[in-house]
């Protein structure tokens, strides 16, 4: 019989750094990674949600450093991968996961609120890449979250639309500039259940019984099912995928209409 060997789909001892990591997929994201043995930093603009995230990575048994990140400002991603050297040692997976949204449609949207979204969810992702990578070991992975509004037709978010677009392209550009040392994928979710949005995809709400129709799966995600998809992205099962988007989505965008 000849023998078969496989890399298991593992993040433990991995270090993490998860930008965007005290709320929403971000977090599930995070507090998943140090479930699952990672030591993780979980970063935001928010230094009340960064320490509480950090006392929840913390119980579960995972290594952490508390600091405060602003993607639109390369000074402060400088100290935070300076902050993730000198806790860890280096960097092995980086998720980019911040994010910005403005509902305003293409004909009444203004140059702020198309700068702010794109600024965080599309700029952002390229100051992250520029300053973690360079801190990454070899066989690194970095993660980006887009959407499936990078590829479906949704109403009222031209900006997030066309950064998280941008986004698959950047992360399909990196991946090549980057190889062979660092993989960069991406993860495209469906529709997700976070704090932000619990009361949009309630029960019984117009939004949700669209959704439950469309998905293959017959509903709205949990948060906590984007998790599996970032640990094989992050371990050592996936070194040979690079340039990819995974959609999570429940089947939602190959349903027919």
């Amino acid at each position: 019989m000849v023998a078969y060997e496989h890399t298991p789909v593992s993040v433990s001892d991995k270090r993490a750094v998860v930008v965007g990591g005290t709320s929403g997929i971000g977090q599930a994201i995070a507090l998943g990674f140090a479930t699952e043995g990672a030591d993780v930093i979980a970063t935001s603009r928010s230094e009340d949600a960064v320490a509480e995230t950090a006392d929840a990575i913390e119980e579960r048994g995972g290594n952490t450093a508390r600091v405060t990140c602003d993607v639109t400002d390369a000074d402060s991603l400088e100290q935070l991968r300076e902050t993730a050297v000198e806790a860890f040692g280096g960097i092995d997976v980086v998720v980019a996961s911040q994010g910005a949204i403005s509902r305003e449609r293409i004909l009444d949207i203004g140059d702020d609120d198309w700068d702010f979204v794109t600024d965080v969810a599309l700029d952002g992702v390229r100051r992250v890449t520029q300053e973690l990578a360079p801190a990454m070991d070899e066989d690194g992975s970095i993660i980006n979250i887009s959407s499936l509004a990078a590829r479906l037709s949704m109403a009222d978010l031209p900006a997030y639309a066309a950064a998280k677009g941008g986004v698959e392209a950047f992360t399909r550009a990196s991946a090549k500039e980057l190889a062979p040392g660092i993989r960069v994928n991406a993860i495209a979710p469906g529709f997700v259940i976070t704090p932000q949005n619990k009361e949009t995809y309630a029960e019984g709400t117009e939004k949700r019984a669209k959704i439950d129709e469309r998905a293959l799966a017959g509903r709205v995600a949990e948060r906590e099912e984007m998790v599996g998809a970032a640990v094989f992205l992050g371990s050592d099962a996936s070194s040979y995928v690079t340039g990819e988007v995974l959609t999570v989505d429940g089947g939602f965008a190959d349903s027919a209409l």
